[in-house]
């Protein structure tokens, strides 16, 4: 059956409208209490936001969705999406909610729910929600004297800061270290620079001035190209990038060069192996991980795994094959030794730290493999299923048969966005780019 409100990553969508709109909010706190109001004790939700306009209305709309439901409710404020999957756990809540459209435009919002045990909900208890909405008469509000309280928790930031610094693993401090951090006017503006500089490094911030519309405005792991100018303006060792609500991160190395998802991976992975913490032999991504990664980590003795696309995928295989690194080229890396979900920040401590052991630039440091030519290029469509089309079906597979063993195509829709995807990557960049080129095209005229 498929799902009227809840995409790969949550419900998302244009605020105050459709799915975002206050009514709807209000029903997915009401829903989403319900199915957890189990037993007779007090129960209770963790909230954060990041930095949209739309965070106030959205979090208040699901704040009394929650309390009708008989939860209390508290109130983080702004916070990374780690930082709610980590504090539901550890504030022993019954469910934790970030609202965030993650590298969406400000006008964009959506909700993420995590369990009990900071995991992301299952494909099947967000149908269970989704049958609650659409029935309100099955939603069931909670007797007057069980009505939840709200609070706000003050020290929601300083909590996580001290979490992610003890997820630091080198024995010398980042002292010496000159790092530009762009948090994306985002979740993270307080947070991912403290702790930095906590830890002994110079910090340079940009992207921590939100104003409501910034978000991930020219800047963040969406746009790092304003990270890198910077890195290379200030002379920097390193530049950091995450997105609006901070589970994604991508690095710059010392001369402003991009490293990707993968490459931080392949760090990772690599550096766990050597120090005898790498659990499953190997780690988890998904199927748009370039195929440079994947002889990397045969060339190492490590395997490498493929989900479809969403973190919560790979977060899924991780768990149920014993994997504690994975994650997507995107830039979401989960280390389930400390997370159970996508992290930035402790992401990039890991890179630091191998770049203090080493003692090496990070151009060397992150330099695992040399990536196949990938192209990947996005088709806006506006309704319908143009990849059911028959000249479609028909370019796709003469594109694949042009590519035969040396490469892959990769095409899907969009879980978050009204996009189709395009994705090829071969040993010959060229033909990888007319490929691309002509089915981007003939996917465009089938969905106009």
């Amino acid at each position: 059956m498929s799902r009227k409100y809840f995409g790969t990553d949550g419900i998302r969508g244009k605020a105050n409208t459709g799915a975002m709109t206050p009514d709807i909010v209000m029903k997915v706190g009401m829903a989403a209490g319900q199915l957890y109001r189990r037993g007779g004790h007090r129960h209770r939700v963790v909230i954060g936001k990041d930095t949209r306009l739309s965070g106030y209305m959205i979090e208040q709309a699901l704040t009394s969705g929650f309390l009708s439901a008989g939860m209390d409710v508290l109130l983080l404020g702004p916070a990374p999406t780690p930082a709610v999957a980590m504090l539901t756990r550890s504030m022993r809540a019954d469910l934790g909610v970030m609202i965030s459209a993650s590298h969406n435009p400000f006008a964009d919002n959506g909700i993420k729910i995590f369990g009990p045990d900071g995991y992301k909900l299952s494909d099947e208890t967000e149908m269970q929600i989704e049958e609650l909405i659409d029935n309100p008469s099955r939603l069931l509000p909670a007797a007057s004297e069980h009505v939840g309280r709200a609070k706000r928790i003050d020290d929601a930031a300083a909590r996580y800061i001290e979490f992610a610094k003890r997820t630091y693993t080198a024995d010398s401090s980042l002292e010496g270290l000159r790092i530009v951090i762009d948090t994306a006017n985002g979740a993270s503006y307080t947070s991912a620079p403290t702790a930095l500089w906590e830890l002994g490094a110079e910090i340079i911030a940009i992207g921590v001035e939100p104003n409501g519309t910034n978000i991930n405005e020219k800047v963040g792991s969406t746009h790092p190209e304003t990270m890198c100018q910077r890195v290379r303006e200030t002379r920097a060792d390193i530049g950091i990038a995450l997105d609006g609500d901070a589970d994604r991160v991508i690095i710059a190395d010392e001369n402003g060069n991009v490293i990707d998802g993968d490459q931080i991976m392949a760090l990772i992975a690599s550096s766990w192996a050597t120090r005898g913490v790498l659990k499953g032999g190997g780690l988890v991504t998904t199927i748009m991980s370039n195929l440079g990664l994947e002889h990397c980590m045969a060339a190492k003795g490590l395997t490498l795994a493929r989900t479809k696309v969403g973190d919560r995928y790979v977060v899924e295989h991780m768990r149920a094959h014993g994997f504690n690194v994975g994650g997507e080229q995107s830039g979401h890396i989960i280390m389930s030794d400390y997370s159970t979900t996508g992290d930035g920040l402790l992401a990039a401590l890991q890179v630091l730290a191998e770049v203090v052991r080493q003692k090496k630039p990070v151009s060397e440091v992150c330099n695992m493999f040399t990536a196949l030519p990938q192209i990947l290029q996005n088709v806006k469509f506006k309704g319908g299923k143009p990849l059911d089309d028959m000249q479609v079906k028909s370019a796709i597979k003469d594109a694949e048969s042009m590519l035969g063993n040396s490469g892959r195509l990769v095409i899907r829709p969009s879980g978050t966005e009204p996009l189709i995807r395009v994705m090829a990557e071969g040993q010959d960049e060229t033909l990888v780019r007319k490929i691309v080129d002509q089915l981007c095209g003939v996917i465009s005229k089938a969905a106009a």
